[in-house]
């Protein structure tokens, strides 16, 4: 698709598209759709779910109490899910917000919260960063959500990492490294697994720094030599590796 249909509402959707599937929008969308773009039957829209790629779809019915779309034809095939994954701590409210939104537009393939030592506020709304990838995935024309994991504490996550990392080598973006620092060992990684780490506001407690930096499957990588907020270093990160190592 390109940026000339970029004005017909995009919407991520679950159930499965095919032609003529019949798709019920749910309660926001319905709501958007009806009261806020006041759209009628025979209204166009773009649907995708991550698995069939994106479909041309027209408005069947448009009430009160239902909002109907049917698929029509498929505008692009799926395309391969990105499959760099990040994990990083937590930030709070809106910057959390902006970080998940980033995430997936930069080309995260999963986002797992890692709970560290000085990660400030461990609750978070799962529902809350669903929500965000797929407002950011809608908006850019992405097609694959990035998975969203269960928070999980860094000590936990790492004695765990050979059963749950995949064969992937950690790039751990370490802020007290010297400038310039992994630079040159990032290009060896190229065709390997990847799984970006980020820490808190605070930086790693220097356990965690040890920890990481005594493992054979860690990269330690300098950002620069400026201390960045945590969702700034995940745009900072996600740039490096995607230019290096991805798919730019």
């Amino acid at each position: 698709m390109t940026r000339a249909t970029s004005s017909v509402q995009r919407l991520h959707v679950t159930p499965d598209l095919q032609t003529d599937a019949i798709i019920e929008m749910d309660t926001k969308q319905a709501h958007y759709l009806r009261n806020v773009l006041r759209l009628e039957a025979g209204g166009e829209l773009l649907l995708f779910n991550g698995r069939d790629g994106e479909w041309r779809a027209e408005l069947e019915t448009v009430s009160k109490k239902l909002v109907l779309a049917r698929a029509v034809n498929q505008m692009r095939a799926q395309d391969a899910p990105s499959d760099i994954w990040l994990l990083v701590a937590p930030v709070k409210k809106e910057r959390l917000d902006y970080l998940a939104q980033k995430a997936t537009e930069m080309g995260a393939g999963k986002l797992l919260p890692v709970l560290t030592k000085r990660t400030q506020g461990s609750r978070l709304n799962k529902d809350k960063l669903l929500a965000n990838t797929i407002e950011a995935a809608e908006q850019c024309n992405i097609m694959s959500l990035p998975e969203v994991g269960e928070p999980m504490r860094l000590d936990r996550l790492l004695a765990d990492w050979a059963s749950l990392g995949e064969g992937r080598q950690i790039v751990f973006c370490d802020e007290a490294a010297a400038c310039g620092t992994g630079a040159r060992e990032l290009d060896a990684l190229k065709g390997k697994k990847l799984a970006l780490l980020i820490g808190p506001e605070g930086g790693f407690d220097e356990a965690e720094r040890a920890d990481l930096l005594a493992r054979d499957d860690t990269l330690a990588l300098s950002l620069g030599p400026r201390i960045l907020r945590t969702d700034t270093a995940v745009v900072a990160a996600l740039a490096l590796v995607q230019s290096r190592l991805g798919d730019w």
